[in-house]
C-alpha cells in the first residue's frame, strides 16, 4: 500500500483532495510531510481548536506555506498579526463592514447581478466565472474600497496573478512578486490622494481615523498600513467569493435536484451558501505557527513548526457532519469552519454571504437550469484557494 501523502502544491491532489483528507482524518489526524516542513491537522474539532487559540497558533509567521518562515507580524498586514495588535486594527477595519453597510449595499450587488447577467439571456452559455464569478465581487470591493471603475479590471487581473502558481515553486515567482508590487504602486498612490481628497469609502474612512496603539498612544494609520490593509481586503474579497460563486455553478449542475430547490423555494439560498462553503471551502488551507510544543492524538508538534489547517477538510468530517459527501442545501448546520474562526474569522464573511446569496438569486431567476461544458471548465491551483479560473455553462 503506498505511503498516504498530501501537500497543497501538489496539483493531482488539489483536482480530487477528498479521499486523501478523509484518510488523514481517519489514520493520521496529526499528519507530517517532510518535504516541506509542515504539520496538518484534517479533523473539525481539532481546525477548530486551533483557530480559536492564536496564543498556541499564530499567525505571526505567515499564513500561506510558500512564504511562511521569519516573523511577518511587522510587514502591516492584519492577517499576518496577532492580537493585541491584531485587535486593535481589526476594530478599525470592521467599521467597514457593519449590518448597516451590509443592508445598504444588497441593492447595489443586485443592480451589478442585473448588469452583468442580463446579456447572457438567450445566448446560449457563457463562462460564469469570467463574465460574472470574477466581476462581480472585484466590481463589489472596489467600491467599498474606493478603487475607481475605470481602474478596477486592470487591478482585477493584477489579483489574479498575485495567485499564480509556479510548478515545483509555488506562490513565491516573479509573476505573483510583480502583480503585488504593481497592486501595491497603484494603491499608494491612491491612498494619497485620498488623504487630501476623502470620498465615500473605506480607504477614506482608514485615512480619517485614530487608533489607540498597545502603548495607549493615539495615532492615525501611516499610508503604508493603509495600504496593506486595501491591498489585502481588496484582494481576499475578489479571490475568495470568486471561487465560491464558480464552485457553486459546477455543483448545482451537478446536483440538479438541490438546484430545483432552490430554484422553487429562495428561502433557501442563504442556507444553500452556507452548505456550499462546507462542501467545498473557497479557502481549504490556513497556515499558523506553534509558539509551543502541542500534543494530538498521542504525536508531538514541536515549538516553531508550521502548522496547516485543512478547513476544506473539516467541512467533510463525518464527526461533525452526517453523510459529509452528501451535498445538501437544506442541511441543519451549526456552524462550519471555512471562514475560519475566532481571532482571524473572516472580517469580510457578511459581505461574501450577501454577494453569494444575492448572486444566486439572480443568476437562478435568469437560468433555472444549465449544463457544464466540460472542455471550457479549467481549476486554478494554489496552496490556499481552491476553485475554478473558467467554468463555460450551457443555458
Amino acid at each position: 500500500m503506498p505511503e498516504l501523502y498530501w501537500d497543497p502544491l501538489d496539483e493531482e491532489l488539489d483536482d480530487h483532495p477528498h479521499e486523501v483528507w478523509r484518510q488523514l482524518r481517519d489514520t493520521r489526524p496529526v499528519y507530517r510531510n517532510d518535504r516541506y516542513d509542515f504539520w496538518a491537522l484534517s479533523r473539525f474539532e481539532d481546525v477548530e481548536a486551533a483557530h480559536r487559540d492564536p496564543a498556541t497558533f499564530s499567525s505571526a509567521h505567515g499564513t500561506v506555506l510558500d512564504i511562511m518562515g521569519p516573523d511577518l507580524s511587522k510587514t502591516g498586514l492584519i492577517i499576518f498579526m496577532d492580537p493585541p495588535e491584531h485587535t486593535i486594527l481589526r476594530a478599525l477595519v470592521s467599521r467597514a463592514f457593519t449590518p448597516r453597510r451590509m443592508t445598504e449595499m444588497r441593492n447595489g450587488v443586485r443592480e451589478m447581478c442585473a448588469e452583468l447577467l442580463d446579456p447572457f439571456v438567450g445566448s446560449g452559455g457563457f463562462d460564469y466565472v469570467q463574465d460574472f464569478a470574477a466581476q462581480l465581487p472585484s466590481r463589489v470591493i472596489a467600491r467599498l474600497v474606493g478603487v475607481p471603475d475605470e481602474d478596477r479590471e486592470e487591478q482585477r487581473r493584477n489579483i489574479d496573478e498575485i495567485f499564480h502558481i509556479e510548478p515545483g515553486v509555488g506562490m513565491v515567482n516573479d509573476v505573483s512578486l510583480m502583480a503585488r508590487i504593481r497592486l501595491h504602486d497603484y494603491l499608494t498612490g491612491l491612498v494619497e490622494r485620498r488623504l487630501t481628497g476623502p470620498q465615500d469609502d473605506m480607504i477614506s474612512v482608514l485615512a480619517q481615523a485614530e487608533i489607540t496603539d498597545e502603548h495607549d498612544v493615539e495615532r492615525r494609520l501611516t499610508v503604508a498600513e493603509i495600504v496593506d490593509f486595501s491591498l489585502l481586503l481588496f484582494s481576499a474579497g475578489t479571490e475568495t467569493v470568486m471561487r465560491l460563486l464558480g464552485n457553486a455553478a459546477v455543483l448545482l449542475a451537478e446536483f440538479p435536484d438541490q438546484r430545483a430547490v432552490l430554484q422553487a423555494e429562495p428561502d433557501v439560498i442563504p442556507n444553500a451558501v452556507e452548505e456550499l462553503l462546507r462542501y467545498e471551502a473557497p479557502s481549504p488551507v490556513q497556515g499558523r505557527w506553534t509558539t509551543c510544543d502541542v500534543t494530538l492524538h498521542d504525536v508531538t508538534i514541536p515549538a516553531e513548526s508550521k502548522v496547516l489547517l485543512l478547513t476544506g477538510s473539516a467541512g467533510r468530517d463525518e464527526r461533525v457532519f452526517p453523510d459529509p459527501d452528501r451535498f445538501d442545501v437544506r442541511r441543519p448546520m451549526k456552524h462550519h469552519v471555512s471562514f475560519g474562526y475566532g481571532t482571524h474569522f473572516c472580517v469580510g464573511a457578511a459581505l461574501a454571504r450577501l454577494e453569494g446569496t444575492v448572486a444566486l438569486e439572480e443568476t437562478l431567476a435568469r437560468f433555472p437550469e444549465w449544463e457544464i461544458a466540460p472542455e471550457r471548465v479549467v481549476r486554478q491551483h494554489t496552496s490556499t484557494v481552491r476553485g475554478y479560473s473558467e467554468v463555460g455553462i450551457l443555458v
